[in-house]
């Protein structure tokens, strides 16, 4: 594993995340080699996708295809998670976000913390999420309300359903736990990035535009924090960086673990 680090973020930066509840790096995450290729080769990932399934759903894709772990694990990517997170760092999971032009579902305003919040303790999970495409206002991209990481409910709010037919998820924040009209638009070029606490606020409109939208987000947790074991049957975690402190099970990053997604497609784990 790679030991060592050089910053990607400046010090205004980890502070605008700590203070703000995510930040949008002035920087391309991969060489634009590197990124043609992981562009190409999600590509090829969408067009083999079943038909009758949503593209938005394609989560922890990395657990049976250990190629893409080689951009998810990349010095490129834990650099920036490094000075938020410290230097014993785990991959937690990855999910691409695929809206396709003209009918790609709003993702209900939500935190990520409400999904995991049985998985994990503490709750301190950076996503990097990588556009693929262009991500705007125009093609439905992700809008944060700063500061909800640590005021209000801090990551911890009530939800109430939403329709399925038009959205990712099922279920939204309550109007009265958000203040929607502090939410700032994360625009995105290709090879661009903005990064996110799990606790902040974040979702996104849908895309009606004649443009594609795709994001992959990439989430990392600090070795020190602990994944539960009512789940080690269905997820799966990978060392990006340093020690495993808890000593917990660690998969191995070249090998392909589909039956995990079998399974989580069994017991309907839901993607978000």
């Amino acid at each position: 594993m790679i030991t060592t680090s050089q910053p990607r973020l400046t010090p205004e930066e980890v502070e605008h995340y700590k203070t703000q509840g995510y930040v949008i790096p002035k920087l391309k995450v991969f060489s634009d080699e590197k990124f043609a290729a992981l562009a190409e080769y999600f590509d090829e990932k969408l067009a083999a996708w079943p038909k009758d399934e949503r593209p938005e759903q394609m989560d922890t894709p990395h657990f049976g295809d250990p190629k893409l772990n080689e951009w998810a694990l990349a010095p490129e990517v834990v650099d920036l998670v490094e000075p938020l997170l410290g230097p014993d760092i785990i991959l937690f999971s990855t999910h691409f976000i695929c809206k396709p032009q003209g009918d790609g579902r709003r993702v209900p305003w939500h935190e990520d913390s409400a999904y995991w919040r049985r998985m994990l303790n503490p709750m301190e999970v950076a996503t990097v999420w990588l556009a693929i495409d262009p991500s705007t206002t125009k093609n439905g991209c992700m809008y944060v309300i700063p500061q909800t990481h640590n005021t209000g409910q801090k990551g911890f709010s009530e939800y109430e359903g939403v329709d399925i037919n038009t959205s990712v998820f099922d279920s939204e924040i309550i109007k009265r736990h958000r203040k929607d009209e502090l939410a700032v638009p994360c625009e995105l070029e290709r090879n661009q990035c903005s990064l996110h606490d799990a606790r902040t606020q974040h979702g996104s409109p849908p895309n009606t535009s004649d443009m594609r939208r795709c994001g992959w987000t990439l989430r990392f947790i600090p070795a020190a924090t602990k994944l539960s074991e009512d789940y080690h049957d269905r997820h799966l975690m990978y060392l990006a960086r340093g020690k495993n402190v808890l000593n917990q099970p660690l998969a191995d990053p070249t090998k392909s673990y589909a039956h995990i997604n079998d399974l989580r497609r069994k017991l309907g784990v839901k993607a978000h």
